[in-house]
């Protein structure tokens, strides 16, 4: 199975905190973000990584380039990279989604920050998975803009049955109260991490000839086009986005 990175965001939030590496090459728990990543998803057996970086980091392509050809830690790595700025997450997922047409692959963004053990039990259920996608929720919201994920509270009455995602919801009053698991006090947001079969690329194509953008409005589009999706639920996921999320992701690790 294929592994994909969206690292093209210029990390403008962690500049101006002082955080003078772009946001790929941020050390947490002493790894690079972009390496631990890469090394996480070679641990779960990744067929071919394919990562998009955005023309400003230059230090970012050298890191990539020298991984290509060196390997992470003396292994050698099945890596694709491509070099070009975007609009948005979701232009960027598009420009890499070429080589992600041939069966199921895993999405995520650079700066996601997630325990080791939980991703690969993540991995296992998506592999056994019969659903469409299988998108990454948590239940710890510590974002600036959290993209709320509503659920069917039937199948989450159901022991072992994964929720089914009916929704997409930018604000938390926007969430019907039907949707809530497994009480009112409990919700998910989306934690950025995306198991999805090749048909979702027919719903991006669409998306980028709408001239849409953002991966939440192609999360929508996924239920606008009748795709199943199941919400996997990860205990805590950080996103590095301030210079202070760095120790609470070393903190959580």
């Amino acid at each position: 199975m294929k592994f994909a990175i969206i690292a093209a965001g210029d990390g403008s939030r962690l500049a101006a905190e002082g955080v003078s590496l772009p946001k790929p090459l941020v050390r947490v728990g002493g790894e690079a973000l972009i390496d631990r990543l890469i090394r996480i998803f070679m641990e779960n057996d990744a067929d071919e990584i394919v990562v998009i970086c955005n023309d400003r980091m230059s230090q970012v392509v050298e890191h990539l380039s020298q991984l290509q050809h060196d390997g992470l830690n003396g292994s050698p790595i099945p890596l694709r990279y491509v070099v070009k700025s975007t609009p948005s997450s979701m232009h960027s997922f598009y420009e890499i989604s070429r080589f992600l047409t041939d069966g199921p692959f895993i999405l995520t963004t650079v700066d996601t920050v997630f325990r080791e053990n939980e991703f690969a039990d993540y991995v296992r259920a998506f592999r056994q998975s019969t659903v469409d996608g299988l998108m990454g929720v948590t239940d710890y919201i510590d974002d600036e803009k959290p993209l709320y994920v509503g659920v069917d509270s039937s199948s989450c009455e159901m022991q072992g049955v994964r929720p089914m995602i009916t929704g997409f919801y930018d604000s938390e009053a926007d969430l019907p109260p039907s949707t809530l698991h497994p009480s009112p006090s409990t919700k998910y947001i989306s934690a950025g991490i995306y198991g999805l079969h090749e048909n979702a690329l027919l719903t991006l194509d669409g998306c980028m000839k709408r001239h849409e953008s953002r991966m939440r409005n192609f999360q929508r589009a996924l239920l606008a086009d009748s795709l199943c999706l199941e919400a996997y639920p990860f205990s805590k996921v950080f996103d590095i986005d301030h210079a202070s999320d760095i120790a609470k992701a070393e903190q959580f690790l």
